[in-house]
């Protein structure tokens, strides 16, 4: 633990937002037939899942299958300070007008990934924090995805540690462009989405931002918006090599766990 904290220290990422609990999977009860097959064993990876494009209903199956996942709050409201000033907040709080008086809501928005190809951005509204905090880290869960890196850079080296290619996303106002970027250069990009991309296991790329860029819900919408993208771009067999591209989670032993053909 103590090395873990060392590391992201030296990477100027601030400490993980939410606590990890320990999954039981002898007391979980599964309602849907993905997740009956999880527990019973008839499914072992993500890979399986995704191959087949069967949606996650019960969060719980990613928990089954990902034990390395991790999570982390993204700072999308701003507390009360003077001259209007104020530090970021992982909650965005707002009020309605009533008779009765104001009546608060809470939003905060939380992304999950195990650094290794599988990343999750989810978003919870609530009367409270604590129910605004369950509800975002379930929907991160069940939106999770699997990513394609590379290292597409002309600089670079075939390796995994950036994105084969350029990707666009976008979320209302705000536009995104990933970029490929050789080894060292790090994350060029805004903090809060540094966070998702370090959760999905990029570790060096450049960025471009336009629109309102302010409103972070939409940016990092737009950031997870741009991931999705990296899937639909069709590679010739000839660059696969080239680009190192690789599909999902990579082994500790350097070989390609879920790799395309």
């Amino acid at each position: 633990m103590v090395e873990r904290k060392s590391e992201r220290k030296g990477r100027n990422e601030p400490p993980r937002g939410v606590a990890k609990r320990e999954f039981d999977k002898e007391a979980w009860k599964p309602k849907t037939e993905l997740g009956k097959k999880v527990k019973a064993g008839e499914i072992k990876s993500m890979q399986e899942i995704s191959d087949s494009g069967q949606k996650i209903l019960e969060s719980e199956i990613v928990d089954a299958l990902l034990s390395n996942l991790e999570s982390e709050f993204i700072d999308i409201g701003q507390s009360k300070g003077k001259f209007g000033g104020g530090k970021r907040s992982i909650w965005r709080q707002t009020q309605k007008k009533t008779k009765e008086g104001n009546k608060p809501k809470f939003t905060s928005m939380i992304a999950v990934g195990n650094e290794n190809g599988y990343v999750g951005l989810g978003k919870g509204k609530a009367k409270e924090t604590m129910p605004a905090r369950e509800k975002a880290l379930r929907q991160a869960k069940l939106k999770i995805i699997k990513i394609i890196r590379g290292c597409g850079s002309w600089e670079g080296v075939p390796d995994t540690n950036s994105i084969p290619f350029a990707v666009e996303g976008r979320c209302g106002s705000v536009k995104i462009k990933l970029m490929p970027a050789p080894k060292g250069v790090g994350l060029c990009i805004e903090n809060q989405c540094k966070k998702l991309l370090t959760l999905a296991g990029i570790k060096d790329v450049y960025s471009k931002t336009f629109g309102q860029t302010k409103v972070k819900i939409n940016l990092l919408q737009a950031c997870f918006d741009a991931l999705k993208n990296l899937s639909k771009v069709k590679v010739q067999p000839q660059h696969i090599q080239i680009l190192a591209y690789t599909e999902g989670e990579i082994k500790q032993d350097g070989k390609e766990k879920d790799s395309s053909d």
